[in-house]
């Protein structure tokens, strides 16, 4: 047993140092702003930061968590090594401060990444101002997309307004930067998923269910946009561009959809889901 005892030494000092680090691990990259995470695009959202800073963080803890088994793996292999090919290195059962060890460390991982997730999901899934924000109900529909920008009560606007793509053209989201938006996502036929990567945020668009986020763009600029969800025959021309402009000219464009004669809503067959019809007031 004298052989076990300096191991075991690291090894508790090892998890004691993994589930400290563990413990700061949510904090990464705080206060940094909008940037690049690892690969990931760069980021246009208000929610953006703190989906960076899980992302970040949880390769940190794979990476530790790595990098201490495999530390032991190597100590094991040179500590314990035969040196004597007629010797059978002794077996040892029952150490139950090992035993505690290799059980509290995934108690301590897990619980760890459990209360930043939970941290970061209130922080994304929080609401705006509902008397500030701007409402766009987003439509998937076989294949492609309806934006129905819900600003009547905008003084700049005055009407409801869309903008509807087509396979052969795709429609361009235009959003005001550095004010709240809430999408209302809908969808009259199969189940597609709204998603903004430089956003760091997707939402499933489920026929039959209005699921909603906010989300407030901070950076101008024009981002891809598309469906994450395997809808069917045409589902890779599910494409839409998002522009991020300053306000003035979110409203500016509005009031061109206007004069096109783009008012009202549009919400695909409604004859398909009977929440759109309830909507429409039919």
């Amino acid at each position: 047993m004298k052989g076990w005892r300096r191991p075991r030494k690291w090894a508790v000092l090892g998890a004691a140092g993994l589930a400290v680090l563990l413990a700061g691990c949510g904090d990464v990259q705080q206060g940094a702003g909008q940037g690049r995470y690892l690969g990931l695009p760069e980021a246009a959202s208000d929610r953006a930061p703190a989906m960076g800073q899980m992302y970040v963080g949880s390769w940190i803890a794979a990476f530790m968590v790595g990098a201490l088994v495999l530390s032991i793996l190597i100590y094991s292999l040179i500590r314990f090594r035969r040196r004597d090919p007629q010797e059978v290195p002794r077996q040892v059962r029952y150490n139950l401060p090992l035993e505690f060890v290799y059980t509290l460390v995934p108690i301590v991982i897990v619980c760890t990444l459990f209360f930043y997730t939970v941290k970061t999901q209130n922080l994304v899934q929080a609401k705006a101002d509902s008397t500030k924000v701007h409402q766009i109900d987003v439509v998937g529909f076989k294949w492609s997309w309806a934006f129905n920008y819900m600003e009547q009560k905008n003084p700049a606007v005055g009407a409801n307004v869309n903008a509807v793509g087509t396979i052969e053209s795709p429609p361009t989201l235009v959003l005001p930067v550095n004010e709240p938006v809430r999408f209302n996502l809908y969808s009259p036929d199969v189940i597609h998923s709204f998603w903004v990567p430089a956003f760091y945020y997707k939402l499933d668009v489920i026929p039959g269910r209005s699921n909603s986020f906010d989300v407030t763009p901070t950076k101008v600029g024009t981002y891809a946009g598309k469906c994450a969800e395997l809808c069917g025959t045409y589902h890779s021309a599910m494409l839409f561009n998002v522009n991020i402009v300053p306000v003035e000219q979110y409203n500016a464009y509005l009031k061109g959809l206007q004069a096109q004669g783009r008012t009202g809503t549009f919400y695909g067959p409604l004859q398909a889901n009977p929440q759109l019809q309830k909507k429409e007031g039919n």
